[in-house]
């Protein structure tokens, strides 16, 4: 099975600036921070980096650490942009900012892959601030987005407000992703198109434990039961290490063999702006027709 690259070139509001020694400088509209980043093992472009803040780690593997500010940044947040999608940005204390940048060309390729439909309707599995529902959204698509915590369904109501989108057709489901999908089959439902997003471990909000190598098989396979041969896709991403490209497209070569269309497998990565290089953020599988 050969493996794809899905890169994320710089926008106006986002940048990965330079990277190295473990470590990545990106632009976040007009502030600037420094990150973990295990992947990036080469020398950085400048050994001078200039930041508002940056990301400790801890000692553990889960995500613990702390931001150090050297200047300073709007706990609330700040407004960018992605194409027509504004949201909120904001450090978090997972180290991240409130959205993946890397999406960006999967949020591209899935616009692309129902555009022309009359009135199509996707989901988001593991939608967390919304990001990619409002990519959809903004052109016209219907949407149901799905995430387990509150506070991220009523982060991304907030970021559907700032684009304009607050009376879009979106249906926002604080529930549990498995279970909420069951229901869907039960139901008899059907999607033009899913994006999925999973941790390696969650909660639901009832307590629910979500373990990715237990629990993504079962997953995909109620997914596939919401798709049809008129349906456009499913994209599933994977930011746990251990897991392969080429075990999560076997994974999905298997579920959708009774499907036209095709599967791939691949990397999503961040070029640099310093030299062009890619850091490589995740793994990725897509069947599509």
């Amino acid at each position: 099975m050969k493996l794809h690259t899905l890169i994320g070139e710089p926008w106006a509001d986002y940048g990965l600036i330079d990277s190295g020694h473990g470590k990545k400088l990106e632009r976040y509209g007009r502030f600037r921070f420094i990150r973990p980043e295990p992947q990036a093992m080469w020398a950085p472009a400048s050994t001078d980096w200039q930041a508002q803040g940056e990301f400790v780690p801890g000692s553990d593997e889960d995500g613990g650490g702390r931001w150090e500010f050297s200047e300073p940044v709007p706990r609330e947040g700040w407004t960018l942009k992605w194409n027509e999608v504004s949201y909120t940005a904001q450090t978090t204390p997972f180290r991240h900012l409130g959205f993946f940048p890397d999406m960006a060309p999967v949020w591209s390729w899935m616009r692309e892959r129902v555009a022309g439909l009359e009135s199509p309707e996707c989901m988001n599995l593991f939608g967390y601030t919304g990001v990619g529902t409002l990519a959809m959204a903004t052109k016209g698509v219907r949407m149901v987005h799905v995430d387990a915590s509150k506070k991220s369904v009523e982060a991304a109501k907030a970021n559907a407000k700032l684009s304009g989108m607050a009376d879009a057709p979106i249906r926002w489901m604080t529930d549990d992703a498995a279970k909420f999908v069951a229901r869907e089959v039960r139901r008899g439902r059907r999607y033009d198109g899913i994006l999925l997003d999973p941790p390696k471990y969650g909660r639901g909000p009832e307590g629910e434990v979500w373990r990715l190598e237990e629990d993504l098989p079962k997953l995909i396979a109620d997914c596939r039961k919401l798709l049809d041969e008129n349906s456009r896709f499913l994209f599933l991403t994977v930011y746990a290490v251990r897991m392969s490209a080429l075990a999560i497209g076997e994974l999905l070569n298997q579920v959708f063999a009774d499907l036209p269309g095709k599967v791939e497998v691949g990397e999503l990565g961040v070029r640099e702006e310093a030299r062009g290089l890619v850091l490589p953020t995740a793994i990725w599988a897509r069947w599509s027709r």
